[in-house]
């Protein structure tokens, strides 16, 4: 719509008509605090890192001002829920609201990986692969009635993907109902770094994918999440489009996001695979030379135990990707360019890929170089997996280069404050803290207030470009919630759950009778749980593995006196507002196992320059898990309830005990077992 046409709107007004579309919407001063900082951010040009407490309403907080933005906007979540949270309820709501105030209708657009997408020239050929690979190009497996089962079931789900492909407008895999499994799925998509690109791709103007990216192009909205953000910065930023604002939801987990997208592997399976897919593409002695180096890389990695690679890799190892390395030169010289008049680029180019993985990871692993981190992986799931990793041992530098420059940037979560500070999560971010801040703005928390009071008048914490926010939280913690910290347990030591820690929390939710949401730091940990329980009471317990994760959740929200014990997974995402979860146990403190690797590996760094490895890098990351496992809690202002923390450090440790306990939503706190169980046995006559 040309910019004549356009009514003038602020934020204010904006976010005014977005709440008073909601039943029974009101306005939250968090919220509107949030808006006005992100529409000063616009217009200074400077970065905002903004924390907002669960019930704020962020989402409208951030959207409305992002309307004002010339050009694409685009919004980057950590998770699935979120995304689709976004684009099929929030975003439409929206655009409904604020018609009438901007002058027209808001437009938004869904940015995925290339792998979401059906690749019409990987469907032509669908039909030719056995279940048992996961490329066009392996060569096909025996016969066998197993093979012939699986193929069965493999025939039937690409049927229908033919059959979708006919009639889907997006090619989106989220839009497949019901869904197809993992490997038929493989058959029909392409992953980037595979793709012979649009021009050169008998399919190009077709391709769902470049539709989807034309789409985001002329949105005012671009929801995508932050694998992919990751590999655009990665990749220069020629994935999303130009954007002049960039708002970062759950931002707490895109330096991890980041780690990940520049993380690379080497396995046999990958080495023997990128070899098949050659096929005759290659010299028969390049073939040859890359079955050797899978053949050494099996015995390398069955000779060395799981583990950071403290000292380079070892003469097995390294023998190996020395091979590989020569190997997939050879292989690579062999293939050539792909040229335009190439009778099927789209095989030639799916086999360079594969190659070119091989080849630019056996280098990176080979240079040794002390800003990587090299681990072999083993996996203690039964499934033989056997993985020579390599990982950035910090990704601040690669954000500070690739995430801020011409554009602003907005990062926003729940949980940005350790220790009452953004000094932490800045750093992690990529951006500079030259001295300490307050963390406090206008309309934010300031140290010296009660957590959750604004204080309009307190000056910004800042750094070099970037400015922060806490806006609290409309909920009153110290009233609807009590941290309990079983200060009387003796220190946890031996993985699993102890006998005492196991007596507290039979204790604890027989008090309740149910509603608990356990969160244990390793499987061991909530299978004892579980099976105390249901030896000694009649509840239902539910224990993640048993079942599929939404499904166990959905019985727990739906049977009152049930418990859902589970892992790290459950820590972040779970939403049970309501009496079916006024118990939150947490077993002990989530500091990272000391076999994680880039945790260990970047510890180590910090120590060798004279710092404390465990209070830079152990203690923050304790301090984001908690404070997203306690923030199961309470999730609507008519909740109540307990947090229980089994781990007596929290109280006892000198120093990081209150760093972490000053990380936490201000609940009401006690150490007396007593008075948790009192107030656990009044909530269940409630």
């Amino acid at each position: 719509m040309p910019a004549a046409t356009r009514k003038k709107a602020t934020a204010d007004q904006l976010l005014a008509a977005a709440v008073g579309a909601v039943p029974g919407g009101a306005a939250r001063p968090g919220q509107q605090a949030m808006a006005s900082a992100i529409d000063k951010a616009v217009r200074d040009r400077e970065h905002l890192l903004v924390q907002a407490g669960t019930g704020t309403g962020k989402s409208l907080a951030y959207l409305t001002p992002a309307l004002l933005v010339d050009g694409p906007v685009v919004v980057s979540t950590a998770t699935l829920a979120l995304q689709n949270q976004l684009v099929e309820h929030d975003l439409p709501r929206l655009a409904d609201a604020v018609e009438p105030v901007l002058g027209r209708r808001p437009t938004f657009a869904v940015l995925k990986g290339r792998h979401h997408y059906l690749c019409l020239a990987k469907m032509e050929h669908a039909d030719e692969e056995g279940p048992v690979t996961d490329t066009l190009f392996d060569d096909a497996p025996p016969k066998t009635t197993q093979w012939l089962g699986e193929a069965g079931k493999l025939g039937k789900q690409i049927q229908r993907l033919h059959a979708w492909s006919e009639k889907t407008a997006t090619g989106d895999r989220d839009e497949l109902d019901p869904g197809v499994d993992d490997t038929a799925w493989r058959q029909v998509s392409m992953p980037a770094r595979d793709c012979v690109g649009a021009a050169k791709c008998p399919y190009g103007a077709e391709c769902f994918a470049e539709a989807s990216r034309a789409r985001a192009r002329e949105a005012d909205v671009v929801v995508t999440n932050h694998s992919l953000l990751a590999v655009d910065m990665l990749a220069d930023r020629h994935i999303v489009p130009p954007h002049k604002l960039l708002i970062i939801d759950e931002a707490h987990e895109l330096a991890d996001r980041v780690s990940s997208a520049a993380q690379a592997e080497l396995t046999p399976d990958a080495i023997e695979r990128s070899a098949r897919r050659a096929g005759k593409l290659i010299p028969q002695a390049a073939a040859e030379s890359l079955a050797e180096a899978a053949d050494a890389l099996t015995v390398g990695l069955a000779d060395i135990p799981a583990g950071r690679l403290t000292e380079g890799l070892p003469p097995p190892l390294h023998q190996a990707v020395t091979l590989l390395e020569s190997a997939a030169r050879a292989a690579l010289s062999g293939i050539g360019e792909i040229k335009s008049d190439d009778p099927d680029p789209v095989r030639k180019q799916q086999a360079k890929a594969a190659l070119d993985d091989l080849f630019e990871t056996a280098q990176r692993l080979l240079e040794e170089s002390d800003f990587d981190v090299a681990w072999v992986e083993k996996s203690d799931m039964g499934t033989g997996r056997r993985a020579l990793v390599v990982a950035p041992l910090s990704v601040a530098g690669t954000l500070s280069q690739g995430l801020y420059a011409d554009r602003t940037v907005v990062a926003t979560s729940a949980t940005l404050t350790l220790g009452g500070r953004f000094d932490t999560v800045a750093r992690s971010l990529g951006l500079p803290v030259a001295a300490p801040t307050v963390p406090s703005a206008r309309g934010a928390v300031a140290e010296s207030a009660a957590p959750g009071a604004l204080t309009p008048d307190a000056p910004p914490a800042s750094g070099d470009g970037w400015t922060s926010l806490d806006v609290g939280s409309p909920f009153d913690y110290p009233k609807q919630g009590i941290l309990y910290v079983a200060a009387h347990l003796p220190r946890p030591m031996a993985s699993g759950l102890p006998d005492p820690a196991g007596e507290e929390l039979l204790k604890l939710v027989t008090a309740l009778g149910g509603r608990t949401l356990g969160l244990f730091s390793s499987r061991r940990a909530a299978t004892q749980a579980a099976e105390l329980l249901r030896a000694r009471t009649d509840l239902p317990i539910l224990l993640q593995g048993e079942e599929a994760l939404p499904l166990l959740v959905r019985k727990f929200r739906e049977d009152k006196p049930s418990c859902l014990f589970g892992v790290m997974s459950l820590w972040q995402g779970v939403d049970i507002p309501g009496d079916a979860c006024q118990l939150v146990v947490i077993d002990r403190l989530p500091f990272p196992r000391p076999d994680e690797p880039l945790a260990a590996a970047r510890s180590a760094a910090v120590d060798a320059a004279g710092g404390s490895g465990f209070a830079s890098v152990s203690v923050p990351i304790a301090a984001i898990r908690l404070a997203q496992g306690v923030g199961r809690l309470i999730r609507s202002t008519g909740d109540k309830g307990v947090v229980a923390v089994l781990d007596s450090r929290l109280e006892t440790a000198r120093g990081y005990g209150a760093f972490l306990r000053k990380s936490l939503p201000p609940f009401w706190y006690t150490t007396r077992p007593d008075v948790a169980v009192g107030a656990l046995q009044r909530l269940a006559k409630s």
